[in-house]
Formats: C-alpha cells, structure tokens, sequence
C-alpha cells in the first residue's frame, strides 16, 4: 500500500453486495488507496449501535476487484471501528460512507446506519461524509452521485477543515444534467408518523410490521428538504454534540 497517496475507508449500511457501495469505491480509488469494510448483510436503520454481546467475524472478499475488502458480521459502526484499530495500516484521510439507496435527510439521519458510520469516523477524528441516493432501488443509476461524490471527496482531500468534520450529503434521484448544484443548508425540521401493522403469522401468533409517513415540519428555504425537493444536492455539515445550548439557561434553576 503506497503511504504517499491518501488512505480511504469506504463503508455502508446496505451491506457489502449493495450496488451503492460499489459505486462509491469505484470513485474513492480514483483519489488513493482504498480499504472497504461493511457489513456482510443490510444493516439500514441501525443507527450509532455497535456489537457489545456478540463476536464479530471478518472475511477477506474479492467484491472490487484489486481493492482491499472485508464483510463484517457487524453493524456500520463496528465496521469503522474494526478498520480503524485492527486492519488498517495507519488512520486513513478519509472515512467515506454509502451510496446509501434511499435519502438520509432530515430526521432520518438520527436513525441512519449510513450517516452514523460517517459520524465514528468524525468521532476518531477523520473526515467523514455519508452520501444517500433518493432511490431505494436495487437498480438505482448512481452516476450523478457519483459525480458528485467525486467533487466532494476531492475538496475534503484537498483543503484543511477540522478533522472531525462530518458531511451528510443526498442526492436527488436524477441525472446529473438535471440537478441544479449543490446548497450547503441545515437539517429540516421533521418527524415520522409511525403505527405498526398487525398481521398473523401461520402459526395464529401476531406479529407487527412498522409503517409511517414523513411529516415535514419546516418551511425553510435553507434546509436540506427544500434543495432535495428543489433538485439540489444537499450537503449538510453534522456533529455528535446533541446538547440543546438554547436551553441551558433556562435550566440554571435547578442548580439551586
């Protein structure tokens, strides 16, 4: 492995066989040396959770061709931290997470396995961005996210931000002539409307099935909601601090 170009490690939450991943490394190899680690099954909707009561297994895999790749029996999150203290050589420049198939925007970033792979990554102090498609479907066309995948990817690599810095980036699902840019924004505001679905299993037991709809909250002109629904990409700038700093003086109270 040749320590003069930029080390990158490429994870995802769909698994290691997802199109999205693929797509994604193909890119990466482009800016340096490249050292896949994702979950040997999809792992969608984990979030931040890591194996504490289970073995974790690694295997080598020939997915990428001459690219360095290993499933993992884990969440996204095992897969960064078992790269970065067990097989990487050195701590890489660059943690990149996807192409997740499906938007990671808003609220959905809490439960994201995508996102949250990104944000250990900004926690071991390495960039890190996760990148979503608005496409859940297996044979979703990632040349426009791969397009811009390569844009950021090349600015991370080339100016100094703070190494924690931590991008989630959605990608509207079109082709590239048709997305209008790029809008640096925040995070919209918005919730999901849940209720679970009982059904009956052959064996006359009930079992439930989640269900829900998206609620956008939030009006905002400068949220990732609005450049999604506007063709834009959305790039937002995450953190892992989650303290309500508005708050806090009103809570001096019970200090006393």
């Amino acid at each position: 492995m040749d320590s003069t170009k930029p080390l990158i490690l490429v994870v995802n939450d769909d698994g290691i066989n997802a199109p999205g991943i693929s797509a994604l490394t193909a890119v990466a190899k482009e800016f340096g040396e490249v050292v896949v680690v994702a979950p040997d099954k999809p792992q969608s909707g984990m979030g931040h959770a890591i194996t504490l009561d289970s073995t974790l297994h690694l295997k080598q895999v020939n997915n990428f061709d001459d690219t360095i790749a290993y499933s993992c029996s884990g969440t996204p999150v095992d897969c960064v931290k078992i790269a970065v203290t067990q097989l990487l050589p050195r701590k890489p420049d660059l943690v990149v997470s996807g192409i997740n198939h499906g938007s990671n925007s808003s609220i959905n970033v809490i439960y994201s396995g995508t996102m949250s792979a990104a944000l250990e990554g900004s926690l071991e102090c390495i960039p890190s961005v996760g990148f979503s498609l608005q496409n859940h479907s297996i044979e979703a066309d990632f040349s426009a996210s791969q397009y811009y995948a390569r844009k950021i990817i090349s600015q991370l690599l080339q100016e100094k931000h703070n190494k924690d810095v931590c991008l989630n980036v959605n990608i509207p699902n079109l082709s590239t002539n048709l997305i209008a840019g790029v809008k640096v924004c925040r995070q919209a505001k918005g919730n999901w409307e849940e209720n679970y679905d009982e059904r009956t299993d052959p064996m006359g037991r009930k079992y439930y099935w989640l269900t829900g709809k998206f609620v956008l909250e939030d009006k905002g002109t400068d949220t990732d909601e609005w450049a999604l629904a506007n063709n834009y990409v959305s790039v937002v700038p995450v953190q892992p601090d989650v303290t309500d700093y508005k708050i806090i003086n009103d809570l001096k109270s019970l200090e006393k």
